[in-house]
């Protein structure tokens, strides 16, 4: 089991952001992640256990940043999200599947209902930190209903307290690197940020 550790921030000037992240590295790929997450239908007596965040079903379209081939993938995923001031802890099962609507039949079969919708467009870089510490993930994406984000993202093994503490701290001083303020970082997930825009309508 993987375990993320990541904050996301709003953006102001997603390609200024940009540009900063392509002075640090090279931008690995474009992509475009559309994401279907399901759950129960009985909150009571779930026919498949899962936490509150339910299971994502992602399908991923990316472009090599240097050229060739466009890429596509389908992965199942389910996170136990934890948030400490602004910054995420995800312990993640995931697993890719041959066929995302074969995949969302047995989704189907096993008693869980399509509750929520999101998809992502935008660029990924790899930001090496150096002094034995784990690459970070960077990427800049317009997430269809809310805007422009910046995602930072540490994966590791199990955390240790020591680990997400040095995540973190390598996590806001990139943050800072690339001129986004730190009163930008959205601690709710984007399902509750699309769930709240949605309700407002």
């Amino acid at each position: 089991m993987a375990a993320e550790i990541e904050l996301k921030a709003w953006l102001d000037d997603y390609e200024a952001t940009k540009e900063r992240l392509s002075s640090l590295g090279a931008c690995e790929r474009s992509f475009e992640k559309t994401d279907t997450y399901w759950f129960p239908i009985n909150e009571g007596a779930p026919a498949v256990a899962l936490p509150h965040s339910g299971l994502r079903v992602r399908r991923d379209r990316s472009e090599p940043g240097g050229g060739g081939e466009p890429q596509e993938s389908a992965l199942v995923t389910v996170k136990k999200r934890t948030v400490s001031g602004g910054i995420e802890v995800n312990e993640e099962r995931e697993f890719s599947v041959s066929s995302a609507d074969l995949f969302e039949e047995l989704a189907c079969d096993l008693g869980l209902f399509k509750g929520m919708y999101k998809k992502k467009s935008g660029w990924a870089w790899k930001i090496g930190q150096g002094a034995g510490l784990a690459d970070v993930t960077a990427e800049v994406s317009m997430v269809k209903d809310l805007g422009w984000f910046l995602e930072l993202e540490i994966v590791a093994g199990r955390p240790s307290e020591s680990l997400v503490r040095e995540s973190r701290e390598a996590l806001l001083a990139l943050l800072d690197r690339l001129e986004v303020p730190r009163g930008k970082i959205e601690p709710r997930s984007y399902a509750a940020l699309l769930s709240d825009r949605w309700q407002a309508r």
